[in-house]
């Protein structure tokens, strides 16, 4: 069974550099293979990384055709890129479009518009960006096979 994305968020009180405490929420990414596989892999990897109580507030299915994520320590946000993927109908010569979304780790939009088109060179049909945007993913979990 092929896995899939799911983008979860934690509502909880966060301390800023201020020291004031202030309820937040914050989506993350993560790969599993149903509802409550993304919720309890993603419960397990926020845990360390939150004091106090939190809550799982949503969890819905993120339809992603592709991830592509950084080595790059720079590259801490998170962008959703939306592609056409265009053919041509060879019985009635209309021009077809396929829209799929990819997920890009990068600093700012500029190295996540060259890091799609460096992910896309080995694509051998005509495509197109549709857009680029900011997301609010914070990290993205992937899935890691245990070692027993």
């Amino acid at each position: 069974m092929q896995s899939e994305w799911f983008e979860c968020k934690v509502r909880y009180d966060k301390t800023l550099e201020s020291g004031l405490i202030k309820k937040t929420t914050e989506s993350y990414l993560v790969d599993a293979l149903s509802f409550t596989e993304a919720e309890k892999r993603f419960i397990e990897e926020i845990k360390p990384f939150i004091t106090g109580e939190f809550i799982v507030t949503d969890i819905k299915r993120a339809r992603l055709s592709d991830l592509l994520d950084s080595e790059d320590l720079n590259d801490d946000r998170w962008f959703k890129a939306r592609i056409a993927y265009i053919t041509i109908d060879e019985k009635s010569a209309v021009e077809k479009r396929t829209i799929q979304s990819a997920l890009i780790q990068a600093k700012d939009f500029h190295r996540a518009l060259s890091r799609l088109d460096e992910g896309m060179k080995g694509t051998l049909g005509d495509w197109e960006i549709v857009s680029i945007t900011e997301t609010t993913i914070v990290d993205v979990f992937n899935f890691k096979a245990n070692e027993d």
